[in-house]
């Protein structure tokens, strides 16, 4: 097989594709339809009063556009954006140097700011507050604390897991805004809009089938689209159609609730090794071979949306609609 090399023209096309699917603008952003219109009204009079806007806390489940939404209010509000994440800044040295480094008006953006090391949040606090540093500049008795002032910023923080933030880093967020589950209508627009931008024809019966199986996702709908065209320029004419896409679904083991094999493998370990249920998730983890983490973050936030799962005090348990999806009866 011939070999080859991508060259840097292709490989910045591609990543200029990837840049175009992700909105500029508010008023490209589809969804969250009252979360915009909120921070429409906190930018716009921001603005008017010639201010950087209050601290903005984003969180829900992954891939419905918190970091897309923070690009967006740093394009708004005409500033620059400085992107980081919780687990990046170890030590509190670190986020000095980022801060010190943020002009008036910037927008720090933060992902996974539940992980901030809790000497890092102590460094947070008067930088958001108060727009200054405090640094401790020696040790032991003849240490003494100096105040440098930083230039008014906007702290965005993304998590997916707001309740693991402190009461006081929470506290200091003047906006908080949770994102929800995407419509089938909004992922079939979502769809159309990142089809075009590839160029690709797409039916529309196509696009509502893609949406449909992305788990009211974005960021599902993108990826599942990603691979559905790969198998309509290979195994077809290039235009997805619905047969293309329904056949490509199937081959990459997405159900038509958008299920995948983790999901059935999840779900279906639980119906035959625990009757359903309760079990705990670090047995449920352990059972499937991924991290506890990974499924109290990712894959039960869905499942919990459409009620295939329930959480007990005892654990979780597998509801009457799964073994209904699943074609199997309840044990007596």
């Amino acid at each position: 097989m011939e070999e080859r090399v991508v060259s840097a023209e292709e490989q910045g096309y591609e990543d200029s594709l990837d840049q175009q699917v992700r909105p500029q603008q508010i008023a490209q952003y589809i969804g969250q339809e009252k979360v915009k219109q909120n921070l429409n009204v906190f930018m716009e009079a921001a603005k008017m009063r010639e201010e950087s806007l209050d601290h903005v806390l984003l969180y829900g489940p992954p891939g419905l556009g918190k970091t897309t939404l923070s690009a967006i209010i740093a394009s708004e509000m005409g500033v620059n954006m400085r992107t980081t994440s919780g687990p990046a800044i170890e030590r509190p040295g670190d986020l000095a140097a980022i801060l010190s480094g943020l002009e008036p008006g910037d927008v720090l953006f933060i992902d996974e700011i539940h992980r901030l090391n809790r000497m890092v949040e102590e460094v947070l606090y008067p930088a958001m507050e108060d727009f200054c540093l405090d640094i401790v500049i020696g040790k032991g008795p003849t240490a003494r604390s100096v105040r440098l002032d930083l230039p008014p910023f906007t702290l965005v923080g993304a998590t997916t897991r707001a309740g693991m933030l402190s009461a006081p880093l929470r506290d200091r967020f003047g906006v908080m805004a949770r994102l929800e589950y995407y419509t089938e209508s909004e992922l079939t627009q979502i769809v159309r809009r990142t089809a075009e931008i590839f160029q690709a024809d797409i039916d529309g019966e196509a696009a509502v089938e893609i949406a449909r199986r992305s788990r009211g996702t974005p960021r599902i709908a993108n990826r599942l689209l990603r691979r559905v065209r790969d198998f309509a320029q290979v195994q077809g004419d290039g235009t997805i159609s619905l047969a293309i896409a329904a056949h490509s679904l199937e081959q990459l083991q997405v159900d038509e609730l958008g299920l995948d094999h983790i999901d059935h493998k999840l779900l279906l370990g639980m119906i035959e090794k625990f009757r359903g249920g309760p079990v705990g998730l670090e047995t449920i983890a352990a059972t499937i071979g991924e991290e506890a983490e990974t499924i109290e973050d990712v894959y039960e936030p869905y499942l919990l949306q459409i009620g295939f799962l329930q959480r007990t005090p005892r654990g979780r348990i597998v509801s009457p609609i799964c073994y209904k999806h699943f074609h199997l009866e309840e044990p007596k």
